[in-house]
């Protein structure tokens, strides 16, 4: 790889790579890589708004109402009144939707470690530590 490649080219690429990876391993579970992160979002922070889900989860308010209908037809989330504030709505995760991760889980993993395959655990760290100190300097 030429050193003169852009890392914005190169993250990019890395993560057209892992949501048609991710997209690939949830074809069966009939869900997209967006929505499987939006669960994600959801398994680590539940009882959210859709407005803090669409940000934890990179996508636009417009696009999250349509996938909030979306997971929710499909019984994989819920969403209750939020007892502090009556006209906001917190979405959480349904019992189905835990069940889906957990089935997801181990694939998900292998996706990460068929990414970091040719690094080892340290390098792994490193690169795990650099792309969270990256995310930083640009928040």
């Amino acid at each position: 790889m030429d050193v003169s490649t852009s890392l914005l080219y190169l993250i990019k690429r890395t993560e057209l790579a892992v949501r048609a990876r991710l997209d690939e391993m949830l074809k069966p579970a009939g869900i997209t890589a967006l929505q499987y992160t939006a669960l994600t979002v959801l398994e680590r922070h539940d009882g959210i708004s859709a407005a803090q889900l669409a940000r934890d989860s990179f996508v636009t308010a417009q696009s999250m109402a349509d996938m909030v209908r979306a997971l929710e037809g499909r019984g994989l989330i819920r969403r209750e009144p939020n007892p502090a504030n009556r006209r906001e709505r917190l979405i959480l995760l349904a019992d189905p939707g835990r069940r889906l991760l957990a089935e997801y889980a181990d694939p998900a993993r292998r996706i990460e470690e068929r990414m970091t395959a040719g690094l080892g655990s340290e390098e792994t760290a490193a690169f795990r530590a650099a792309l969270n100190e990256a995310w930083r300097a640009l928040s």
